[in-house]
């Protein structure tokens, strides 16, 4: 992936890795950050330190798309032991209730309870700041801490097997849904407690945990990514091309109509050419340009991604 005169300092990407259970997220960009030879690399969506699975690394310059990245839908298999809920909701935290495991009559009637949108309290245990710090950061200083309920919402739930205490269930969700907290409320709404065993996390978006390489492996540099069309298509956002001169007019800030992307502007009637929300913006000679939010016939800058030098002939 690397041009012709490029440092690796200059390298921007993104890596679809498959995370090692036991080692924290961040944890696992130590490697990435050795290879390239910067810190400016991050993660779109942790995972806690027992799961594993896709984890989406982004490098450079592409670290500005972390928000798209992170937003997307996820899929998840689970494991689920019911009989005892953990201070953590996972293996690593003291046993703070135990109950009898749930009939499995009585977990398949739950279920519906937990599709759709729903409201969610995280875990105790996680990264959802409270006042300005951590909420695993208070927990662990022995600070009781109330978790609001917020709306998540579950596309997609399905209880794979259930042989008791164990249940193996497929999640589809949107961002920002916990599955620890998943798994304690189904335990309580089926009159028990429950905690996690393990958690794989299968999907982001359009990226598979089967595209992903190790952290370990050899080769890991040429496992980067450049941010195309497919990686804006795997998050569900469209894309245009525009030529040179607007895209050197893009690289300087000018402001944009969408005529200049050959798009209907407000004042046209008809159907829409594309749904309101981001736009990526390609060009032949600067690969990608920037993303725009593309909102009632009007565009809007959100993040120009290329590069002044890379304006070959404009």
């Amino acid at each position: 992936m690397r041009r012709s005169g490029q440092t690796k300092q200059d390298i921007s990407g993104y890596i679809l890795l498959n995370k090692r259970p036991g080692i924290s997220s961040f944890d696992s960009l130590g490697g990435i950050k050795r290879i390239l030879g910067t810190g400016k690399v991050g993660h779109a969506g942790t995972l806690d330190r027992f799961a594993q699975g896709l984890l989406i690394v982004l490098a450079g310059r592409a670290t500005k798309l972390a928000p798209w990245f992170s937003s997307s839908r996820k899929a998840y298999r689970g494991t689920i032991l019911f009989g005892e809920e953990t201070s953590t909701l996972d293996g690593e935290g003291e046993v703070i209730a135990r109950a009898p495991p749930p009939a499995r009559e009585t977990l398949e009637k739950v279920l519906p309870e937990f599709s759709g949108e729903i409201l969610q309290a995280p875990p105790s245990y996680s990264a959802v700041h409270i006042e300005g710090e951590r909420a695993h950061v208070l927990a662990r200083r022995g600070v009781a801490v109330v978790m609001k309920k917020r709306p998540v919402t579950v596309y997609k739930l399905v209880l794979d097997a259930y042989t008791s205490p164990l249940a193996e269930i497929t999640v589809h969700c949107s961002s920002g849904t916990y599955i620890r907290s998943l798994a304690r409320d189904l335990a309580l709404a089926s009159g028990s407690r429950g905690r996690l065993v393990s958690l794989t996390r299968t999907s982001i978006g359009g990226f598979r945990v089967e595209d992903a390489v190790l952290p370990d492996e050899d080769g890991l540099l040429s496992a980067i990514r450049p941010i195309d069309k497919a990686a804006l298509a795997c998050l569900g956002i469209p894309a245009v091309e525009v030529d040179e001169k607007t895209a050197g007019a893009m690289l300087r800030g000018r402001a944009l109509v969408p005529h200049d992307l050959g798009l209907p502007d407000a004042e046209e009637r008809g159907e829409e050419v594309l749904p309101p929300g981001p736009l990526g913006v390609f060009s032949a000679a600067l690969g990608f340009v920037a993303m725009l939010d593309y909102q009632g016939g009007a565009l809007k800058y959100r993040c120009v991604y290329a590069r002044e030098e890379r304006r070959a002939g404009i």
